[in-house]
């Protein structure tokens, strides 16, 4: 892509940022530093085999069905592995997140988690950033009584490629929604926009060679679009003067 016109795409996704009255974020190495199916596999003494499957998974290579089904075929996690590793190792929060959550929301915008992962450990994020239970979208592992490894339920759309993108459409029709913005690390992120009006790569905990080349406004901080967000652009004439909020 030529400059100007890479120069062009950026203006219009911050633009498109400042003016969002939704912002959907991944979870997995956005919301979090880790990937939690891979620290689910670890805490299962199977960590090497899945984190492999992960990466393919996560540069596009997989379909992503076929690899949550084969990385959860090796784990078997049972629900008392899960919830333990929830207490003995919960996730890490992204530096800058909480941040930005709190700022998003405090302009009125309504912030929604839109993940790959596991339900259980996704609401567990969300209440540490104070996102509604009722926002969060992900997969649900299932159990038997006994507690073992059922499977996951595979009509949740966040269990194949494609799966983000449709949650972002039903919100835009359920919610009214005019602009949504989707920020995140992996391919499923990507191809989440369109429907998502924006796309913001994030690359401060794993940089995806495919999100950088191909994200209009690439980031490895929270902070650059905090600072984005702190930011008014006032025309006056045909000149243009930054205010700090």
């Amino acid at each position: 892509m030529e400059e100007p016109q890479q120069m062009a795409m950026l203006a219009e996704t911050k633009e498109t940022f400042r003016s969002a009255d939704a912002v959907c974020f991944d979870v997995d190495s956005t919301v979090i530093k880790e990937e939690g199916i891979d620290e689910l596999a670890k805490f299962c003494g199977v960590g090497d085999a899945v984190a492999e499957m992960t990466r393919n998974a996560m540069g596009g290579a997989i379909p992503f069905r076929k690899a949550l089904t084969e990385r959860l075929a090796v784990i078997r996690p049972s629900r008392e592995q899960v919830n333990k590793l929830i207490t003995d190792h919960p996730p890490q929060l992204t530096e800058g997140i909480k941040d930005l959550v709190d700022r998003l929301q405090k302009r009125g915008v309504q912030v929604f988690l839109i993940s790959g992962g596991f339900q259980c450990i996704v609401e567990h994020v969300a209440t540490r950033i104070n996102v509604p239970l009722t926002n969060v979208y992900a997969n649900r592992l299932k159990f038997y009584f006994n507690g073992e490894y059922a499977g996951f339920d595979e009509t949740q759309p966040t269990a194949e490629s494609g799966g983000k993108g449709r949650i972002i459409s039903l919100l835009k029709e359920q919610k009214g929604f005019k602009k949504v913005v989707m920020i995140g690390d992996g391919a499923t992120d990507l191809e989440a926009c369109p429907p998502a009006d924006a796309f913001i790569g994030f690359g401060g905990n794993v940089i995806r060679q495919q999100v950088k080349d191909n994200a209009p406004w690439f980031i490895s901080s929270f902070k650059d679009i905090l600072e984005e967000l702190e930011t008014k652009v006032s025309r006056q004439g045909q000149d243009f003067t930054l205010y700090a909020k």
